[in-house]
């Protein structure tokens, strides 16, 4: 049988996936539901694209978001624009000859094995062809379509009457929000962006927390905090790390329940998946932002929350996350949707079906990129007969989720939780069996790797 490679999505883990099984001489075809590359980076003004949305800004720093062989221009700043990422995909899918096997505006509907060990994969395309469906036979298939589009909405009792929506539809702040009244329900990243550009227009912003968070600023003593995190010792155990950052970020930000109204964390950072923020807690404390606790019901244009307290919105945004489904797999071949630990070896090799693999399924403590291409590798290697994976996959599988990088809170919110640096290193161990050693990142990571940065001119250039 010959390889044929089907990747699913043109976003940055599919296109790692690309790459990976041409430089092995793989036959590789890219199935994008879109008409570009970027997934969830290429902004769009409608509602049903989850997309990013008008004025977002990467959370971890390029330093540790970029691909290791593919570094962002020297002069993008250290946490770029949405539009500044597009291009960098761009450019990345150009210089690695991917665009010519990439077929855009093109929906796998289905992915089912097939008797010889292979797939068969049935698509369908926009336009002429709307609606005709065409299967293709593929020896390996690698899943890469991510899992940040298909909202998780509140269970909430009653119902609202004024303007609801996920975050998955926010696109900005329009004056249509002036004088407004805004319910922000979620705590996260998006939650805080959006609450943040919010109150900048609207009459109060409200921020519902169900349980305590950490938030993070995006620099520390002057550094990307990712940065100055990948300084610290690694030989220090990972438990010392995480109090250490915490008593750190107590000393800097103070009580959160006595100088902000936050539920006071219980737990140390990291236990939970952070929310890297530096404008929430001054806006708090400048009155523009009120936290408030979780929400009990809704009663018309009135909310009723936990503590028993009242107040009346115009807008509720729910930022609640997304739901981990695969629409095109059966439940029967893979189903992780209310699954509080994904079961995948390394995070990507399915334990009954060897020719299948997910690549960027994980939640990093950082970037899902450059570790997506590390896993990519990874795969390849297996393709090419140079990597034998575990025999007893089931055993292996229940032994790394038994032994998670970092005690993550239990829930669905953390079933993919790992920690970027640990992981990395998982990944690396493994590549090294299979007679690959990548070494060190290439980027001016940590200020002591060798600089292969290169000018914005000739990164648009491809």
């Amino acid at each position: 049988m010959n390889t044929t490679l089907c990747v699913i999505g043109a976003g940055p883990s599919g296109l790692a996936a690309a790459k990976n099984g041409l430089e092995a001489g793989l036959s590789v075809v890219v199935f994008e539901q879109s008409d570009t590359v970027g997934g969830n980076w290429v902004f769009r003004e409608e509602a049903s694209h989850s997309s990013v949305y008008e004025n977002t800004h990467l959370i971890s720093s390029k330093a540790w978001s970029e691909y290791e062989d593919f570094p962002m221009p020297t002069d993008y700043p250290e946490y770029p624009h949405h539009r500044q990422m597009h291009d960098y995909f761009v450019a990345y899918a150009k210089h690695f000859g991917l665009w010519p096997h990439i077929q855009f505006s093109t929906t796998v509907e289905q992915v089912e094995p097939s008797k010889d060990g292979g797939f068969q994969v049935t698509v369908t395309r926009a336009g002429v062809k709307a609606g005709v469906k065409e299967t293709h036979h593929f020896s390996h298939v690698m899943v890469a379509n991510g899992h940040h589009w298909q909202p998780r909405h509140p269970e909430i009792a009653g119902n609202f009457s004024g303007h609801y929506m996920h975050s998955h539809d926010f696109k900005r702040v329009t004056d249509d929000w002036r004088g407004k009244r805004v319910l922000v329900i979620g705590a996260g990243n998006s939650a805080c962006d959006v609450a943040v550009e919010a109150s900048c227009i609207a009459d109060c912003v409200h921020m519902s927390l169900r349980s305590p968070q950490w938030f993070i600023p995006k620099f520390l003593f002057g550094q990307p905090t990712d940065v100055l995190g990948s300084k610290m010792p690694r030989w220090l155990p990972r438990g010392l790390r995480q109090r250490l950052f915490t008593w750190l970020l107590k000393l800097m930000q103070g009580d959160y329940a006595k100088t902000y109204g936050l539920p006071r964390p219980t737990t140390s950072v990291l236990s939970h998946h952070p929310t890297i923020n530096s404008e929430v807690l001054d806006f708090i404390r400048h009155g523009r932002i009120v936290p408030k606790p979780g929400v009990s019901q809704y009663v018309g244009e009135s909310v009723e929350f936990v503590d028993g307290s009242a107040a009346s919105y115009d807008i509720i945004v729910a930022c609640t996350g997304f739901r981990t489904v695969f629409p095109f797999l059966s439940k029967e071949l893979f189903d992780v949707e209310e699954a509080e630990k994904i079961p995948l070896y390394l995070r990507m090799m399915h334990p009954e079906h060897k020719q299948l693999y997910f690549v960027g399924l994980f939640q990093p403590l950082g970037c899902i990129w450059p570790l997506a291409d590390y896993q990519a590798k990874l795969a390849v290697q297996e393709i090419l007969g140079r990597y034998q994976r575990p025999e007893d996959m089931q055993a292996a599988i229940a032994e790394e989720l038994a032994n998670p990088h970092l005690p993550f809170e239990s829930g669905t919110r953390h079933a993919a939780e790992v920690d970027y640096h640990a992981f990395r290193d998982d990944l690396k161990r493994a590549l090294r069996t299979s007679g690959l050693d990548i070494g060190q990142p290439p980027a001016g990571r940590a200020g002591h790797y060798k600089d292969w940065s290169r000018s914005k001119n000739d990164l648009k250039a491809g």
